[in-house]
């Protein structure tokens, strides 16, 4: 239970890490304009981003080692050898994904180091780096669990997955910096324009959500959803919809009062703004724990 517990954990740490690693930068690429992109003030989009390569290669050796315990059935840590490392890099998908993953994320931290004098390809690096490395995740999770032409449509629909969702968790924490940093108008113009990409993003999480429990599950069923693993994706599915909620809550209401608003009642609409999307951050954050979960149980348990 330990071990179980301790590779939830981890899952958690590296889900959330591959996803700012991806959103961050792709965030500052569709929010900001080309000019603004190399200010001084917004260049801690592609320097967080960097931070998230590094602890992502820390976190990916630590998932390495744990799920080889796990593999090779033995009681500690201390009795992994050699021979068990090289048996789970070179004979099962994990190991060629968590190869993927760091030679990705090596690939990040190299871009976001070189680039700095080059702001735009220094951003699209990193996000197609982040977005590599995300994608790897679906290896080590039920993407992986069909043979044949099952398995690459739910691995393709997995990684689609994955990809919305680092798109959405990135855009809060991009939009978060950018109500600490920008100007009313940009923040204004960057939160209308998350709104356009933000409906494209909830479409695709939910058509993949529905075909993804369906390659696991099956069709669902009342018995399924009163399963531990069930009640487990009901309470994904409440977080969910609490986020659409105060997505919606942003596109129709709070962006279009920050663009309206007076001098006087701009500050009061930014912290409408913020306060809003911090408790969607929390809300995704959370999303991304019932998923690590999930990550480990079967629906038929």
């Amino acid at each position: 239970m330990q071990a179980d517990w301790l590779d939830i954990l981890v899952r958690f740490a590296l889900y959330l890490d591959l996803m700012l690693l991806f959103g961050l930068p792709l965030f500052a690429l569709y929010a900001l304009r080309e000019g603004e992109r190399g200010a001084a003030k917004f260049r801690c989009y592609a320097r967080y981003a960097t931070i998230a390569a590094m602890i992502g290669l820390v976190l990916s050796a630590v998932h390495m080692v744990v799920v080889t315990k796990a593999m090779s059935g033995v009681e500690a840590y201390a009795e992994l050898g050699s021979n068990d490392f090289a048996m789970v890099m070179t004979e099962t998908g994990f190991g060629i994904a968590c190869f993927v993953q760091m030679s990705a994320l090596l690939a990040a931290l190299i871009a976001g180091f070189a680039l700095g004098h080059r702001p735009t390809f220094r951003n699209v690096a990193l996000a197609a780096s982040g977005a590599i490395a995300l994608s790897s995740l679906a290896w080590a999770g039920h993407g992986a669990m069909n043979d044949g032409l099952a398995g690459v449509a739910h691995l393709l629909i997995d990684i689609a997955h994955l990809l919305a969702a680092g798109a959405w968790i990135g855009a809060l924490a991009g939009l978060m910096l950018l109500a600490r940093l920008a100007p009313i108008a940009l923040l204004g113009r960057a939160s209308h324009g998350f709104a356009h990409i933000g409906a494209a993003i909830v479409a695709t999480l939910v058509v993949t959500g529905s075909a993804n429990y369906w390659f696991i599950a099956g069709m669902p069923g009342i018995d399924g959803l009163m399963s531990p693993y069930g009640r487990l994706l009901l309470i994904k599915l409440a977080l969910f919809a609490a986020m659409l909620g105060l997505a919606a809550l942003n596109r129709y209401r709070l962006s279009p009062a920050l663009s309206m608003a007076s001098e006087n009642g701009s500050a009061m609409a930014v912290r409408a703004l913020r306060r809003s999307i911090v408790i969607e951050a929390l809300l995704g954050v959370a999303v991304v724990a019932t998923v690590a979960i999930l990550g480990v149980q079967s629906p038929e348990a």
